[in-house]
């Protein structure tokens, strides 16, 4: 698992941020996540295949594998059994880290990443953790 040292220097040098998952139910947590990470200067790019209209302004994507640019984070809001085919597209797609929100686990699928050079966090809420170490920083850096 990352220090909070290596969590917030990847949520510091991340500026896109793919949300796999993504529901268009804003009572739903990919959706409250999402506009918090936007809210808070990220691009997001929200990954359902059921999802036609735009999401909080964001046009989404079928799959990774439709993204032409650069991802730092890919933030997964999939079951477990899920997460190695997401991992093997995030690997496809060149991203730079892969996020397993709050209860997902999938330690094959963190390895298969780390083996291919991507960070992985697990279990974790990066909205939680960002709320966390923004202020830990304020604190530490001031």
């Amino acid at each position: 698992m990352p220090s909070d040292n290596q969590l917030y220097t990847l949520l510091q040098q991340a500026r896109t941020i793919a949300i796999v998952g993504m529901s268009d139910n804003p009572q739903r947590p990919s959706h409250a996540v999402a506009r918090y990470l936007q809210r808070n200067g990220y691009r997001i790019i929200p990954v359902n295949p059921v999802l036609k209209g735009k999401l909080l302004d964001v046009q989404p994507v079928a799959s990774l594998r439709e993204i032409n640019e650069h991802v730092d984070i890919v933030l997964v809001f999939r079951r477990p059994e899920q997460v190695s085919e997401v991992v093997e597209d995030a690997i496809a797609i060149g991203a730079s880290a892969v996020w397993m929100q709050l209860d997902i686990v999938n330690h094959e699928a963190a390895h298969m990443a780390r083996q291919a050079g991507l960070e992985v966090v697990m279990d974790r809420c990066i909205a939680v953790d960002h709320r966390r170490l923004s202020r830990y920083a304020e604190v530490a850096y001031s």
